[in-house]
């Protein structure tokens, strides 16, 4: 376990920088990040995490770690994202019982996330990063302005919607 944000401990939280290097395993291994959606919400998609690592090593995946119960994975790989894209959610199909939408991007991507967005300045609790699966059309600027409560922003780059609201997610018609 390590100390979180708030000062609290967060068991089975990534240790050390998984930013700070792209690459930290062997020859041709990055660091990789699987982010599954609707992973223990409400009593639905259970996923224990000391089985989901496990399952994440059998398939040959290195160095794997998860954070808290959110189906957050970092770990080691050689293959490609859209390929595991695919084999993880089949793996857990297989062992769980569902498929769980699944984005796996690199670390130089979510290091990315983090800083290649107009809100740098903002309180870091107010911007919120969207991971899409591919690249979308043009934006209707008109319909999101229209959705946008007082101060709402947005900033749209590749497959990542970054999304800052000032006086709170729960209060965007945009989130």
């Amino acid at each position: 376990s390590r100390e979180g944000r708030d000062g609290t401990r967060v068991r089975g939280a990534p240790r050390g920088d998984v930013w700070a290097k792209t690459k930290r395993g062997g020859a041709g291994m990055m660091v990789r990040v699987a982010l599954l959606r609707g992973v223990n919400v409400s009593g639905a998609g259970k996923l224990p995490m000391t089985e989901f690592r496990a399952l994440l090593a059998g398939m040959g995946l290195g160095r794997v770690e998860t954070y808290i119960q959110s189906g957050n994975a970092v770990f080691d790989s050689d293959l490609p994202a859209a390929g595991l894209e695919v084999s993880i959610p089949a793996a857990i199909a297989g062992r769980f019982g569902f498929a769980p939408e699944t984005f796996v991007r690199g670390a130089a991507e979510i290091a990315a996330a983090l800083t290649g967005h107009p809100f740098a300045g903002a309180d870091p609790a107010r911007v919120h990063v969207f991971f899409l699966k591919e690249v979308p059309g043009a934006l209707d600027e008109t319909g999101l302005a229209a959705l946008a409560a007082p101060g709402d922003g947005w900033h749209l780059s590749g497959r990542r919607f970054t999304l800052h609201t000032p006086a709170g997610i729960g209060r965007s018609r945009l989130a």
